[in-house]
Parts: structure tokens; sequence; C-alpha cells
């Protein structure tokens, strides 16, 4: 079971999701996006909170607003961490979790410290908490299925570049060589207009001759 929210209205058209428990986790760190970025309530037990970015976005477009959310989310989805003040909330992109066969079920590291930023909640806001319940929508996803699909799509995209790529390309040839052709000729042309008016003037008899001719 996976629970989805919609980010406040504001802030933008944004899904913000969670695991049921440790094994819809462990799923969601397997088949997540590239736009995915993971939060978690810093060395203590909470849920895994994601926020799915629009394409091409990245961890520095996340409004102040939409930060919030989310941090708030996964500190009240902490049990410890819904218990007290001043939480450090930890996210990275989901690119950067790591998992090893030796970790337990929903356990997670990072293959980089320094893409792992933190944001201070200092208490729990109920209005923002209850406004993000009212939408939670549940849903048992084929995650595996979803990645695969959006895979598919992303290689489809990518061969009609290239082709489009391709395409461009071959007329931007097929211009070079009718604008060399154009050129070629237009020499030639002018080769040939420099040697018949060199023909005319030697063939060409002098004012003086042609009076001669009529004496």
């Amino acid at each position: 079971m996976v629970f989805y929210f919609k980010a406040r209205p504001e802030a933008g058209d944004y899904t913000i999701f969670m695991g049921l428990d440790k094994h819809e986790n462990e799923e969601l760190i397997k088949h997540g996006f590239p736009e995915d970025i993971w939060f978690h309530v810093d060395k203590m037990s909470s849920a895994h909170v994601y926020l799915r970015l629009h394409k091409g976005q990245t961890i520095d477009d996340i409004s102040e607003g939409l930060l919030e959310d989310c941090a708030q989310l996964v500190k009240a989805n902490s049990i410890q961490g819904n218990k007290v003040n001043n939480v450090d909330v930890v996210y990275t992109p989901w690119s950067n979790l790591k998992k090893t066969a030796s970790m337990d079920v929903g356990q997670v590291s990072f293959h980089d410290s320094k893409m792992v930023r933190t944001t201070r909640v200092e208490k729990r806001i109920n209005e923002i908490v209850n406004r993000l319940n009212r939408t939670k929508v549940e849903r048992k996803p084929d995650l595996k299925a979803e990645r695969e699909a959006v895979d598919a799509a992303e290689r489809a995209e990518r061969k009609q570049q290239m082709r489009e790529q391709k395409r461009r390309q071959e007329l931007e040839r097929l211009e070079r060589e009718k604008q060399a052709e154009t050129r070629s000729y237009k020499d030639l042309m002018v080769s040939e207009n420099m040697t018949s008016n060199k023909q005319i003037a030697s063939e060409s008899k002098s004012l003086h001759e042609i009076e001669e001719d009529f004496m």
C-alpha cells in the first residue's frame, strides 16, 4: 500500500507519497523515479516520504512551501519525531540512495553525503498535516510496472530524437551539397565568360584595321 498526498495548491501540482511499511519502502527504493526526492527524520525512525518533481526539475527547484509540506508530513509519521520539537529532516535525490545486500529491509545509506540536505522542523503544524491528510489516497500500485513504462517511454522518446537528428543532418548534408554545386556552377560560368571575352578580344579587329580594309 502506498499513500499519496497533494501538496499545497500554491506550490503547484506536486504529489507526495510514502509506503505503508518497510516492505513498501523497499519497493519505493528499488523502483523510484529520477525526479523523486526522498525525505526522512534524521537519526530517528520515520516513514520514507517522497516528493515527485516535474521532469527536468532538481532538488534546487523545491519551493519553501513545498519543502515545509514534506518535512511536516515526515515528522508527523515518525513515532519519536512527532513527539518532540526541533527535529531535523534530511532529504536527497532518489538516485543518491544506496542499498546493499547487508542492509535490513527498508534501510538505506547514501552514495554521496554532500548531496544530502537538512531542514529543521521546530514543531508540528497541525494545519499543514491535517490539510495533507485530507488529500490522502491509498493505492496498491505496481511500482515495477510503472517504472518500466516510464523507461520504455523515455527510450521511445530518445529513439525519436535520434531519428529527428539524423533527418536534420541528412537535410543539412543535402543543402551543403546543393550550395557547393551552385557555387561550382557559378565559378564555371565566370570562367567560361572570361575565356569567351578573351577570344572575342583576340579575334576582333581594331578600328584602325577596319578602316584600312575599306581603303
